[in-house]
């Protein structure tokens, strides 16, 4: 099966092509054909499937192929994109400008964390397809600088990390002012009942999609536990790095606070690492992500939320310093890495006080998985159980404040979707630079959503 089968056009296939891609994802040949359709869509999919390019593809074919408004008069919004993330908003909207690149439909990004005053300027000229988290769109739409009544096609993209992050309010706000006829796309990883709920109320008759077993864990992952005393997993962090020659390490914390001292005791290490989560500067979680990416920076520390917006192609290592609060979250974090039948490698370092947290994630994922004490790290026998404090630090909170997490990744090698970082191309009206940057008026965003 290849992208032109799928009845794209030729201007797209193309665009496809340049990249490297010439065969569809699973997603990708069931989602194509169903968006073109025009009908509804509920679809399920884990991290590293090609899901963005799922619909990107088909929603630029639909906008090329109908009739828009006369030449001279502003473009109306006519497909929208909601995101639960600000680097997940960047990243699709990138996606859109790559595989648009021969057609003569402009699109932007608008998100919190930046000035709203360069997105006001930028949606009075007129958008074919924004994309945008729910925060900062309500922000625009209380000063009237938006006008979503031409929406022809509403995306929501991880439904399921929008309704975690608490943005339900926001959404149904939102629903209440689009145009009551067009089509709606639902993408969610995990079919929660208060997704199900949502796409009660959204869909109507929708194809159902649901790639990979539900919560299931990418079978190329090999997963490992090191069990170990709390004081002690910095410093056994620090040997399984140095040890192994550990080039490019995604590690998760618990807390915003846990990740800033999980980097302050690297650094003393000699291990060059940074920290991205809800508190962090929109510039500063880029840089950090930027610098992730190309090979500068060893390590990424991360909380749940703010690693929703980590997309990068063959990361080898993921690093559980604390495990989730939500055994689902485990799913999510591991799918960061053994994309595209690469082979990748998740570690999960655990104290007595996570004996139950693991006992969770095993229940979910249906395996136990191995564990192997590290020589000089052995866990004290009699240690005893602490309480652990979910909330202090806002690891996963679901505010909206909180919302420039990332989102979760869709790289995968065989298919697009899954290399934003390799920038937009030129004649494409979306943007300016390869996502995201917060320099350029396309990345602009306001306060915090």
């Amino acid at each position: 099966m290849s992208f032109s089968e799928l009845g794209l056009s030729e201007a797209i296939v193309r665009a496809v092509t340049e990249h490297g891609y010439t065969t569809p994802t699973p997603i990708q040949t069931q989602a194509i054909p169903a968006v073109l359709a025009g009908g509804d869509l509920l679809a399920g999919a884990q991290t590293g499937t090609g899901k963005t390019a799922g619909f990107t593809l088909p929603v630029l074919h639909r906008l090329s192929t109908s009739a828009t408004n006369p030449v001279g008069s502003q473009r109306p919004i006519r497909a929208l994109v909601l995101t639960p993330t600000r680097e997940l908003a960047a990243q699709v909207e990138e996606s859109v400008r790559l595989y648009g690149k021969y057609l003569k439909l402009t699109s932007a990004v608008i998100f919190g964390g930046v000035g709203i005053n360069p997105q006001i300027k930028l949606l009075k000229h007129g958008v074919d397809i924004l994309v945008c988290t729910p925060g900062r769109l309500l922000d625009h739409m209380q000063q009237g600088t938006v006008n979503l009544n031409h929406v022809e096609i509403l995306i929501l993209d991880e439904a399921d990390r929008m309704l975690d992050m608490g943005f339900i309010r926001d959404i149904k706000k939102i629903l209440a002012v689009l145009p009551k006829k067009r089509q709606n796309l639902l993408f969610s990883a995990t079919f929660s009942d208060e997704i199900k709920i949502l796409a009660d109320n959204l869909l109507n008759s929708p194809a159902m999609i649901e790639v990979a077993r539900r919560n299931s864990t990418v079978e190329v992952i090999q997963q490992k536990i090191h069990p170990v005393d709390r004081d002690r997993k910095h410093p056994l962090l620090a040997h399984l790095i140095k040890t192994h020659q550990w080039s490019q390490v995604l590690v998760f914390t618990r807390t915003k606070h846990g990740a800033n001292k999980l980097v302050e005791q690297l650094e003393k290490d000699g291990i060059s690492g940074m920290a991205i989560h809800g508190n962090k500067s929109q510039s500063a979680r880029t840089r950090a992500l930027a610098e992730f990416k190309d090979g500068s920076l060893q390590v990424l520390v991360a909380t749940d939320i703010a690693a929703r917006g980590i997309d990068i192609d063959q990361l080898p290592h993921v690093v559980n310093y604390d495990l989730p609060n939500v055994p689902e979250d485990y799913v999510h974090r591991i799918g960061r890495t053994g994309r595209a039948g690469a082979t990748g490698e998740a570690v999960s370092l655990v104290c007595v006080d996570e004996h139950q947290m693991l006992k969770d994630i095993e229940k979910l994922i249906k395996r136990e998985l191995p564990k192997e004490v590290v020589a000089g790290f052995e866990p004290d026998p009699n240690a005893r159980a602490q309480p652990i404090q979910l909330r202090s630090g806002g690891g996963g909170g679901g505010n909206r404040g909180a919302g420039g997490g990332g989102g979760r990744g869709r790289s995968q090698g065989a298919a697009p979707g899954v290399k934003p970082g390799q920038g937009p191309s030129r004649g494409h009206g979306g943007g300016n630079g390869a996502a995201p940057r917060p320099a350029a008026p396309r990345r602009s965003g306001g306060r915090g959503r």
